[in-house]
């Protein structure tokens, strides 16, 4: 048995010129960067570097970087104070039905506080209309926030026209860019984009490190008050080594990019050739033009997608039916229902995700093993006797 790990958007490795960056904050270079002296100073240029790197990655200045906690907390940050900030010309907000839990509660919290949040369908390749956007559109409306590329099932939106019709009407347009950074170019001046939500961990660095990018000239409120951190936005303490850390791998992505695109890309696509000439019944969830390069979510037909995740980790192979934030509660993912599927087939869906570490023996031997357990769980299976 060997060991697979095929969740790559729910979290990723560091990488180890990763830790090797980090490791002198933890304790010869501890200084807390907001001290004068020595020590300190040599905190806070490490975090200006780390800065640096970022903005490197997305086309933006270095001082439209703001380091939080996490990519949840950038996006409650960029929804909440966005909608503050211009209440006095409306309450509407317009989001879509597949965005990260981490924009749709907050959607719901503010609702619940009295403002309109409209979310817009998607098609069953998990894209929104433009033409509905803007249709969706009132005099009241402040804030577009639409995610970048689903962590699901890996559709890419087209954040482009979005941002060019949210200008066209003088609205704010935020994106939740977690899952894309690292994965697709992005060039936040080329694309106009606002408001960018970013996170350390699914690019080979730390958890508990995120970021968001808030274009030079717009003026929102702050998320947490106390100190003088980020440049008077962000109050607290840094978190010195996950920022380094963040800015060192966002360095090293946006030097390897092209391979690492081109490398998951040709893993992802042999890993579904092999899967479905292997196995009858497959069915795959969202398009695969506009889709992130590495994301491969599939339904097994008959088969039970928890059993099948809990034998093929017998087996050493690591994936998961959904979001990572939500896989505990064992609720229907709402990003595949909102393709228009059936219960059935929801329940019947895994992601796979491959990465930078994965390699074609890693897919052979989990295409081996799925085989066998899907025929053991198809065995007996009522649901899939009917259909054959």
């Amino acid at each position: 048995m060997r060991d697979v790990y095929l969740d790559y958007s729910a979290t990723t490795p560091v990488k180890k010129e990763v830790l090797d960056a980090m490791l002198p904050y933890f304790s010869e270079k501890f200084g807390n960067p907001s001290s004068l002296y020595r020590i300190g100073t040599e905190s806070k240029d490490a975090i200006s570097k780390a800065r640096q790197q970022l903005a490197g990655l997305i086309g933006a200045n270095e001082r439209e970087i703001y380091f939080t906690s996490s990519g949840t907390e950038a996006d409650n940050w960029a929804v909440i104070s966005a909608a503050k900030a211009k209440l006095k010309k409306g309450n509407h907000i317009i989001t879509s039905a597949i965005e990260h839990h981490a924009v749709l509660h907050t959607c719901d919290f503010l609702e619940k506080s009295g403002y309109e949040i409209t979310y817009l369908p998607v098609n069953s390749d998990g894209l929104i209309s433009l033409e509905e956007l803007e249709a969706a559109i009132t005099d009241k409306t402040t804030l577009i926030s639409i995610m970048f590329a689903n962590n699901e099932i890996g559709s890419v939106q087209p954040i482009k026209e979005i941002a060019a019709i949210a200008k066209k009407h003088d609205i704010l347009f935020h994106t939740d860019a977690v899952q894309a950074l690292g994965n697709i170019e992005i060039d936040v001046k080329d694309l106009g984009i606002d408001m960018m939500s970013v996170s350390g961990h699914k690019i080979y660095g730390p958890k508990g490190i995120g970021a968001l990018y808030i274009r030079k000239g717009l003026i929102i409120p702050n998320y947490m008050h106390g100190g003088a951190q980020e440049n008077n936005k962000r109050a607290g303490t840094e978190n010195l080594t996950g920022i380094v850390g963040f800015g060192k791998a966002a360095e090293l992505a946006g030097r390897d990019l092209s391979d690492h695109i081109a490398k998951i890309r040709e893993l992802r696509d042999y890993f579904k050739t092999e899967l479905c000439r292997k196995i009858d019944g497959l069915e795959i969830n969202g398009g695969l033009d506009s889709r992130l390069p590495g994301n491969l979510n599939i339904a097994f037909q008959g088969v039970e997608g928890e059993a099948l995740l809990l034998y093929m980790d017998v087996k050493g192979i690591a994936a998961s039916t959904g979001s990572a934030c939500s896989s505990a509660t064992f609720a229907a993912s709402h990003v595949l229902k909102a393709l228009g599927h059936p219960l059935e087939r929801v329940y019947c869906s895994i992601r796979f995700t491959v990465g930078d570490f994965t390699t074609k023996e890693d897919i052979d031997y989990t295409v081996g093993e799925i085989t066998e357990i899907v025929d053991k769980l198809r065995a007996f299976s009522p649901l899939y006797k009917k259909k054959g």
